[in-house]
């Protein structure tokens, strides 16, 4: 006779196994946008960005060098020196998109492309200061001269996009799992001479030099600060607007001044008013173009209203000083 399997016990572990199963969950759009944004910090803080700082660089290359192509274009370009930053930004664009996909390029072309485009920054700078002296007046008419005269702080704001280039040049690629970037070449002959690599060269290569980049972040911003207040000074500060970064420099500069003595503040107020920064050389951007569109011809002239209109990129320079402030909040202390 065939005895009967107890119904009680099955039907109890069904349940169980009911109650104890989890279906896999589909990856959300919202999921992996947040895993992705953990993923690019924690490469930030490690120093492992060298392929997407090396882009930034030389993106940010192409809003400095069309802005300076359309004020030396005012001035006529009359003198060949004038054209040196406008060649050097497309080599940097393309040092960085090239440093992008290559580690050789990176720690190279982009690492020499840079460094001439810094040094170039500074020549410039010289000049403009030579440019303002050589007016009806001088240095003794400071607000009008500077005013009326070559952007005194434009060069040296050009050279910010080229101390990205650099400092990407010494930083490890995403993929790599190594902290010594060096060869084993290298490795043998620093250890047969007993030459440790410097320790900027270590904190660069591990993402720790927070209080460096803030430094950067506040001259930055003084640069573009100042730039944009002449700027709209010019025009007798017509829209109310005009005084948004103007108002924005000092609370920014402020913030990253303080972040280098205190830690709170760089994870803190330093974010805040950057991503504030990046928000307002957005809105900055569309008033300027706002202001191209609105000249005699609009679009069917884009070229000449975008070379006697409103400085159509100076607003995306000043959401970029936001962007190295974001930048300087992920990374590590150099004494961590």
């Amino acid at each position: 006779m065939l005895r009967r399997k107890p119904l009680l016990p099955i039907l109890g572990l069904l349940l169980v196994g009911a109650l104890l199963y989890r279906p896999r969950r589909r990856p959300t759009a919202r999921r992996v946008f947040v895993e992705g944004m953990e993923a690019v910090a924690a490469h930030i803080r490690e120093g492992r960005f060298q392929r997407g700082l090396s882009l930034v660089a030389g993106l940010s290359s192409i809003l400095a060098g069309a802005d300076v192509a359309s004020e030396h274009y005012r001035g006529s370009y009359n003198q060949k020196i004038m054209w040196s930053p406008v060649v050097l930004s497309g080599a940097m664009t393309v040092a960085g998109v090239w440093g992008a996909f290559s580690t050789w390029a990176a720690r190279t072309v982009l690492r020499w492309t840079s460094l001439a485009t810094l040094i170039d920054g500074v020549v410039g700078f010289g000049f403009h200061i030579r440019g303002i002296a050589r007016k009806p007046g001088g240095w003794r008419l400071p607000v009008a001269n500077i005013i009326m005269g070559p952007p005194i702080f434009a060069p040296l704001l050009f050279g910010v996009a080229a101390y990205l280039g650099l400092v990407a040049s010494y930083l490890r690629p995403e993929e790599s799992p190594v902290i010594d970037p060096r060869t084993k070449a290298a490795r043998l002959r620093d250890f047969l001479l007993r030459r440790p690599p410097p320790a900027w060269r270590v904190e660069l290569r591990e993402g720790r030099f927070q209080k460096h980049l803030a430094a950067v972040t506040m001259l930055s911003t003084f640069f573009s600060g100042f730039e944009a207040l002449y700027s709209h000074y010019k025009t007798n500060f017509k829209y109310k607007a005009q005084w948004t970064p103007v108002i924005m420099t000092p609370l920014l500069m402020g913030a990253a001044g303080a972040s280098m003595k205190s830690a709170r503040v760089a994870r803190t107020w330093l974010p805040g008013l950057s991503l504030l920064a990046m928000l307002n050389g957005g809105v900055g951007f569309f008033y300027h173009m706002r202001g191209v569109l609105r000249r005699p011809g609009g679009l069917k002239q884009l070229p000449y209203n975008l070379i006697y209109g409103p400085p159509a990129f100076a607003p995306l320079l000043f959401a970029a000083c936001g962007f190295y402030g974001v930048l300087a909040s992920l990374m590590r202390r150099e004494t961590d």
